[in-house]
C-alpha cells in the first residue's frame, strides 16, 4: 500500500526546496503556481517542482502533510514556508532569497 505522507516526507527532506505546485514551472497551470515559482527562478536557487495535477493522492496528501489548504505550497530546509501570497510578500521585502541561498548552500 502506498505510503503517500511518507513520499511527501521524502520528497521534502531530499531536495532543500520544494514548490508543490499545478503544473511545471515551464508550464505552470494556475496563476498563484506560476507566480510562486517565477518568484523562485528570480532567486537563482534550484529547487524541485512536484505537479500535484499528475498525482491526486499527493495533491490532497500535500494539503494534509503541512495542514494548509491550497496549493501551491513551498517547503525549505524542510519547513513550510507557506503558499503564493507569503512566498511573494517574503521575495518583496528580501527575506525569502536569503532563506532559499542558506538551504540550498548546506545541500552543497
Amino acid at each position: 500500500m502506498r505510503d503517500i505522507q511518507a513520499e511527501i516526507a521524502k520528497l521534502i527532506t531530499d531536495n532543500p526546496v520544494v514548490l508543490f505546485m499545478k503544473g511545471t514551472p515551464q508550464m505552470p497551470m494556475c496563476g498563484f503556481s506560476a507566480r510562486t515559482a517565477a518568484v523562485l527562478q528570480e532567486c537563482d536557487v534550484p529547487f524541485a517542482a512536484v505537479n500535484v495535477l499528475t498525482d491526486p493522492d499527493i495533491r490532497e496528501g500535500v494539503k494534509v502533510y503541512g495542514k494548509w489548504p491550497t496549493i501551491p505550497q513551498l517547503y525549505v530546509a524542510g519547513e513550510l514556508v507557506g503558499g503564493c501570497d507569503i512566498a511573494t510578500a517574503m521575495y518583496e521585502n528580501g527575506e525569502l532569497e536569503p532563506m532559499l541561498k542558506a538551504a540550498t548552500a548546506e545541500r552543497s
